[in-house]
């Protein structure tokens, strides 16, 4: 309990310096977005004196606040889900474009890391089992030979391929734009349909990572005593391999898969511009072209609760998968 009280301490700490970078960094870059914002509105008609003000009032222009005061406003905001009005997609809160889009994130990465991390480990698993064999021997270097391609160039090797000269798959958006959003059933299968490439692109840029390091960590685990004594008790080859070997094989994946779970919200930023998939990565990149600071701190704020939180996740889980840890820690 006294370890669980100091990592959400921690955690806590960690969330506030990201809060205030967050809030900091925007400030240092030159020029004022906020202003060149209202400047584009006055250039669309005259604004009346009571609506600049309201507008100088909702971009903090021309505030007498200090820095600090600010800051303070900022936090104040924060804790109760106010990111302010986005300067790109005025007058729409950052909260509804955010709440709007990154939901078609989640879904994509968790999938497509879910379906890398598992084929992974069991690939690796099989292969450290089956060392020298020839499904060592081929599969190892063939997925090395996959992960070292730039992800995004991958991404425009599966569209052209499969989009474009195969025409099996649409070439962009996240599902058939005639149809209307909600649950139902063809509205389900067209995003299933127009998320498959940019999912296998992500899976196969991915799944040689999780796979090389399940691998190297079976070998080890291997050799272990603990691993020749269930041998020597006569325990199957599948219950040595899964409940000895491979629980205690794949702890390093598990920090891993943390944060690949936690940088799913801005890790596939190219992936999405590549198959013009509507997600939050997409958003990013147009909130940096447009100097939109609401929506960018919005973002990263999502992306670094997002991390942190599977970060904290990863420990509890840790600690759960292995005793020798749960020993050290309440010694």
């Amino acid at each position: 309990m006294r370890h669980l009280f100091r990592r959400i301490f921690f955690y806590l700490v960690a969330i506030w310096i990201s809060v205030t970078l967050n809030f900091f960094i925007p400030r240092l870059a030159p020029g004022n977005p906020a202003q060149a914002m209202l400047t584009r509105l006055e250039r669309r008609g005259p604004i009346s004196p009571a609506a600049q003000k309201a507008l100088e009032a909702a971009f903090g222009i021309n505030t007498s606040d200090t820095i600090w005061v600010q800051y303070f406003k900022y936090l104040s905001n924060m804790l109760h889900g106010d990111f302010g009005i986005s300067y790109v997609q005025y007058p729409v809160p950052v909260t509804s474009i955010i709440a709007q889009n990154i939901i078609w994130t989640i879904i994509l990465g968790s999938v497509a890391v879910m379906i890398s991390f598992i084929l992974g480990c069991l690939f690796g698993i099989v292969m450290a089992w089956r060392r020298g064999s020839m499904i060592d021997t081929v599969l190892s270097p063939a997925m090395t030979f996959l992960s070292a391609i730039p992800y995004f160039w991958l991404a425009l090797i599966i569209l052209y391929f499969f989009g474009f000269t195969l025409n099996w798959f649409p070439f962009a958006d996240g599902y058939d734009t005639t149809l209307d959003v909600g649950w139902s059933s063809d509205f389900i299968i067209s995003a299933i349909y127009h998320a498959i490439l940019p999912a296998l692109t992500i899976v196969l840029s991915s799944i040689a990572g999780w796979m090389l390091v399940m691998r190297n960590s079976m070998i080890t685990t291997l050799s272990e005593d603990y691993v020749l004594m269930a041998h020597a008790k006569g325990l199957t080859r599948r219950r040595v391999m899964f409940l000895y070997a491979a629980r205690n094989a794949i702890l390093p994946n598990v920090t891993g898969f943390a944060l690949a779970i936690g940088s799913i919200v801005g890790g596939q930023l190219l992936t999405e511009i590549v198959f013009s998939y509507p997600g939050i990565g997409f958003s990013l990149l147009q909130a940096v072209q447009g100097q939109d600071y609401p929506l960018l701190q919005g973002i990263f704020l999502i992306i670094a609760l997002a991390v942190l939180g599977a970060n904290f996740i990863a420990d509890l889980v840790y600690v759960a998968l292995d005793p020798r840890v749960r020993l050290e820690r309440s010694a």
